[in-house]
């Protein structure tokens, strides 16, 4: 049975999902083990030679320079405070929950688009948008004392790559996406070793923490691969709502994993944040409009999607060779 292109761009999307929730998963391990700064240092080298190498492939290192235009800096400084919040929140809250708040991002995208940008949003929309964060505040369930710090530095997360995203929205079509990649890696990989000693607790790399770090890296780059070949293969509003797997995978492995099963209010609030986003989508496909929100998560952060998308810039080079 032949299998059309948006299915099998749906099945790569699912794909791509399962690679960032493992992982999240793995990185949650090691932040029993190591710290925060130190995962950060040495998985950017990891993706940081990757990108190089795209770049160096796609031709496009003569255009580097291009790292230091203001807006791809502040892209990169928003990646990299989503990135450091992202992982302190793995450290503190069960998997399923950070991932369940963090669905709310593609809405999150949308509000800032309304507010910042001029995006026309009706009020089917605004509602939607409104419907996510309710739900968000169920996951949360703040109580006298206010947020859990977990909670907090993921809302945080979600906000600096919601801004992630709107600014990459205003970078010049001529800077190749490798090199805001490149950009962003080297950023994160300076970040974890600034933020690394100033925690004062880098560690031994132990043959066990060496092999969850490659894993890890591993597991970024599937993710990565299986986003271009979902984007290359389907329609980009088709297969826009099938990120929302992420949360499913993470629920999963939370439970095989970390033997944590998500509560009722992670449950009907992540409920209400996948429903929201999935109008969010049909609307916005209805519309004509591409969906907004340009990666799955901050964790997919440690490089985002934009390492994917320069897989695209050497596809663009080949075929106009």
């Amino acid at each position: 049975m032949r299998i059309s292109p948006n299915h099998l761009g749906a099945l790569f999307m699912i794909l791509a999902m399962a690679g960032f929730a493992s992982n999240d998963a793995t990185v949650k391990l090691l932040t029993e083990e190591i710290g925060v700064g130190q995962i950060m240092f040495f998985r950017g080298i990891i993706l940081t030679g990757f990108a190089m190498l795209i770049a160096w492939r796609a031709k496009a290192i003569s255009k580097v320079g291009k790292t230091l235009q203001p807006r791809v800096a502040a892209r990169s400084f928003c990646e990299l405070i989503a990135a450091i919040c992202y992982l302190q929140a793995l450290k503190q809250m069960p998997l399923a929950n950070a991932a369940a708040i963090l669905q709310c991002l593609p809405l999150a995208v949308t509000l800032g688009a309304a507010l910042f940008m001029g995006e026309p949003v009706g009020w089917r929309r605004w509602s939607a948008i409104i419907a996510g964060f309710i739900g968000v505040m169920i996951i949360i369930q703040p109580g006298p004392n206010g947020f859990e710090d977990g909670a907090i530095y993921v809302v945080v997360a979600m906000l600096a790559a919601s801004t992630r995203d709107l600014i990459t929205k205003t970078i010049r079509s001529d800077v190749p996406a490798i090199v805001i990649t490149l950009s962003t890696s080297a950023l994160l990989t300076l970040g974890g070793a600034v933020l690394g000693t100033m925690e004062r607790d880098w560690e031994m790399l132990t043959a066990p923490i060496l092999f969850q770090l490659v894993l890890a890296a591993l597991f970024l780059l599937g993710g990565y691969q299986f986003i271009v070949f979902a984007v290359r293969k389907a329609d980009i509003s088709y297969i826009a709502p099938f990120r929302y797997a992420g949360l499913l995978w993470a629920t999963l492995l939370g439970i095989i994993v970390f033997a944590t099963y998500p509560g009722p209010n992670v449950l009907m609030g992540g409920a209400i944040v996948v429903a929201a986003g999935l109008y969010s989508f049909y609307r916005e496909r209805k519309r004509g409009q591409e969906p907004l929100s340009e990666t799955t998560q901050p964790g997919a952060a440690e490089g985002g999607g934009l390492i994917a998308r320069g897989e695209e810039d050497l596809l663009d080079h080949r075929e106009k060779s």
